[in-house]
C-alpha cells in the first residue's frame, strides 16, 4: 500500500469518486480507500485527489502526482520528500 522510492513514497490508492464526505476511509484489497466529493469528469477527482494527499500529508501539491491510473478508480500515486514511517502515522490520524 505505502512503498519507499528514492525521493518519498507510493502510495497504492482505491478512488470513491461523489462521496458525501471526502477522506480517507481505512483500506480495500491492499489499497488506501479515498472517498472524493468531485465527480471523475474532466480530471476533477484527480485534483481533488491531489490536493487532498497534499494537504493531509502536509506537503506541496507539486510534490503529489498520479503515476498511474489517470482515467480508473485504482491509482498509484507518488508523493516527494516524504517517509513511508511519516505517511502511515499521517494518513492513520485521519478522521
Amino acid at each position: 500500500m505505502i512503498r519507499s522510492t528514492a525521493t518519498g513514497v507510493e502510495l497504492d490508492v482505491r478512488v470513491i469518486p461523489r462521496s458525501g464526505k471526502p477522506g480517507v476511509d481505512g483500506e480495500r484489497d491492499g489499497r488506501l480507500l479515498v472517498r472524493l466529493s468531485a465527480p471523475p469528469v474532466e480530471g476533477a477527482a484527480n485534483e481533488a485527489l491531489v490536493e487532498l494527499l497534499s494537504r493531509l500529508l502536509a506537503c506541496p501539491r507539486r510534490a503529489v502526482r498520479i503515476v498511474s491510473g489517470q482515467k480508473n478508480r485504482s491509482k498509484r500515486v507518488a508523493v516527494d520528500g516524504i517517509s513511508v514511517a511519516t505517511a502511515t502515522q499521517l494518513l492513520r490520524r485521519t478522521p
